[in-house]
Protein backbone atom coordinates (compact mmCIF):
# COMPACT_ATOMS: atom_id res chain seq x y z
CA UNK A 1 0.00 0.00 0.00
CA UNK A 2 2.54 2.32 0.58
CA UNK A 3 4.48 2.01 -2.60
CA UNK A 4 0.84 2.54 -4.01
CA UNK A 5 1.62 6.52 -2.91
CA UNK A 6 4.57 7.37 -4.70
CA UNK A 7 2.87 8.07 -7.77
CA UNK A 8 0.58 7.05 -10.75
CA UNK A 9 3.35 4.76 -12.48
CA UNK A 10 4.29 2.86 -8.73
CA UNK A 11 0.32 2.35 -8.49
CA UNK A 12 -0.07 0.61 -11.36
CA UNK A 13 3.00 -1.20 -10.61
CA UNK A 14 1.84 -2.36 -7.44
CA UNK A 15 -1.73 -3.26 -8.48
CA UNK A 16 0.43 -5.15 -11.39
CA UNK A 17 2.07 -7.42 -9.08
CA UNK A 18 -0.11 -7.39 -6.72
CA UNK A 19 -2.78 -9.32 -9.59
CA UNK A 20 -0.17 -11.50 -11.13
CA UNK A 21 0.49 -12.88 -6.97
CA UNK A 22 -2.64 -13.50 -6.69
CA UNK A 23 -3.36 -15.32 -10.18
CA UNK A 24 0.05 -17.40 -9.45
CA UNK A 25 -1.60 -18.11 -6.20
CA UNK A 26 -4.77 -19.21 -8.02
CA UNK A 27 -3.21 -21.35 -10.41
CA UNK A 28 -0.80 -23.07 -8.51
CA UNK A 29 -3.31 -24.47 -5.93
CA UNK A 30 -5.58 -25.28 -9.08
CA UNK A 31 -2.24 -27.17 -10.14
CA UNK A 32 -2.15 -25.35 -13.17
CA UNK A 33 0.67 -23.48 -14.74
CA UNK A 34 1.17 -19.72 -14.47
CA UNK A 35 0.80 -17.92 -18.02
CA UNK A 36 0.33 -14.37 -17.48
CA UNK A 37 -2.18 -11.75 -16.73
CA UNK A 38 -4.78 -12.10 -19.48
CA UNK A 39 -6.28 -9.11 -20.68
CA UNK A 40 -10.11 -7.81 -19.51
CA UNK A 41 -12.67 -9.07 -21.74
CA UNK A 42 -11.25 -11.90 -23.02
CA UNK A 43 -14.15 -14.73 -23.91
CA UNK A 44 -14.85 -17.55 -21.71
CA UNK A 45 -17.08 -19.21 -24.42
CA UNK A 46 -20.54 -20.10 -24.09
CA UNK A 47 -20.56 -22.43 -20.90
CA UNK A 48 -19.13 -19.63 -18.52
CA UNK A 49 -22.58 -17.60 -19.04
CA UNK A 50 -24.57 -19.86 -19.09
CA UNK A 51 -23.55 -21.90 -16.02
CA UNK A 52 -23.80 -18.32 -14.35
CA UNK A 53 -27.61 -17.92 -15.58
CA UNK A 54 -28.57 -21.68 -14.75
CA UNK A 55 -27.17 -19.87 -11.23
CA UNK A 56 -28.98 -16.84 -11.00
CA UNK A 57 -32.11 -18.74 -12.60
CA UNK A 58 -31.67 -21.67 -10.39
CA UNK A 59 -31.94 -24.12 -13.32
CA UNK A 60 -29.92 -26.11 -15.44
CA UNK A 61 -32.26 -26.34 -18.84
CA UNK A 62 -30.35 -24.26 -20.83
CA UNK A 63 -26.73 -25.06 -19.62
CA UNK A 64 -27.73 -29.06 -19.72
CA UNK A 65 -29.11 -28.75 -23.35
CA UNK A 66 -25.94 -26.95 -24.68
CA UNK A 67 -23.41 -29.85 -23.16
CA UNK A 68 -25.59 -32.47 -24.32
CA UNK A 69 -25.73 -31.05 -27.78
CA UNK A 70 -21.93 -30.14 -27.48
CA UNK A 71 -21.27 -34.03 -26.16
CA UNK A 72 -23.59 -35.34 -28.86
CA UNK A 73 -21.68 -34.02 -31.42
CA UNK A 74 -18.24 -34.71 -29.78
CA UNK A 75 -19.01 -38.35 -29.63
CA UNK A 76 -20.31 -38.52 -33.05
CA UNK A 77 -17.75 -36.85 -34.61
CA UNK A 78 -15.17 -39.32 -32.73
CA UNK A 79 -17.61 -42.35 -33.50
CA UNK A 80 -18.03 -41.38 -36.80
CA UNK A 81 -13.99 -41.08 -37.59
CA UNK A 82 -13.02 -44.82 -35.45
CA UNK A 83 -16.07 -46.29 -38.22
CA UNK A 84 -14.79 -44.88 -40.98
CA UNK A 85 -11.03 -45.88 -40.22
CA UNK A 86 -12.31 -49.49 -39.54
CA UNK A 87 -13.70 -49.76 -42.96
CA UNK A 88 -9.90 -49.14 -44.25
CA UNK A 89 -7.50 -50.38 -41.48
CA UNK A 90 -8.04 -53.72 -43.77
CA UNK A 91 -5.16 -51.90 -46.13
CA UNK A 92 -2.18 -51.46 -44.39
CA UNK A 93 -0.01 -51.65 -41.11
CA UNK A 94 -0.22 -47.80 -41.47
CA UNK A 95 -4.17 -47.83 -41.63
CA UNK A 96 -4.48 -50.36 -38.80
CA UNK A 97 -2.67 -48.26 -36.56
CA UNK A 98 -4.52 -44.63 -37.67
CA UNK A 99 -7.91 -46.89 -36.37
CA UNK A 100 -6.54 -48.03 -33.28
CA UNK A 101 -5.77 -44.43 -32.37
CA UNK A 102 -9.15 -43.53 -33.39
CA UNK A 103 -10.27 -46.20 -31.17
CA UNK A 104 -8.41 -45.91 -28.50
CA UNK A 105 -8.76 -41.40 -28.60
CA UNK A 106 -12.62 -42.41 -28.27
CA UNK A 107 -12.35 -44.43 -25.60
CA UNK A 108 -10.14 -42.21 -23.28
CA UNK A 109 -12.04 -39.13 -24.32
CA UNK A 110 -15.54 -40.92 -23.12
CA UNK A 111 -13.67 -41.93 -19.70
CA UNK A 112 -11.99 -38.43 -19.64
CA UNK A 113 -15.48 -36.95 -20.13
CA UNK A 114 -16.83 -39.38 -16.96
CA UNK A 115 -14.01 -38.48 -14.81
CA UNK A 116 -14.75 -34.42 -15.04
CA UNK A 117 -18.54 -35.55 -14.72
CA UNK A 118 -17.50 -37.26 -11.11
CA UNK A 119 -15.26 -34.77 -10.11
CA UNK A 120 -16.18 -33.21 -6.81
CA UNK A 121 -14.65 -29.94 -7.48
CA UNK A 122 -12.66 -27.93 -10.10
CA UNK A 123 -9.38 -28.64 -8.19
CA UNK A 124 -9.82 -32.55 -8.91
CA UNK A 125 -10.85 -31.94 -12.13
CA UNK A 126 -7.73 -30.32 -12.86
CA UNK A 127 -5.49 -32.37 -10.96
CA UNK A 128 -6.71 -35.68 -12.99
CA UNK A 129 -6.47 -34.00 -15.86
CA UNK A 130 -2.79 -33.26 -15.14
CA UNK A 131 -2.04 -37.10 -13.79
CA UNK A 132 -1.87 -38.76 -17.23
Amino acid sequence: MPVRELGPQARETADLLLFETVVRIHRAGEGAPYTGLKPAGLSFGPVIPLAEKAIDDNSIDRLGDYLTDVLRDELRHRLDAVHKLDSQRQRSLADERRYVEAMLDFQVYSHRLYEAMRATDHHETLAHSHAG
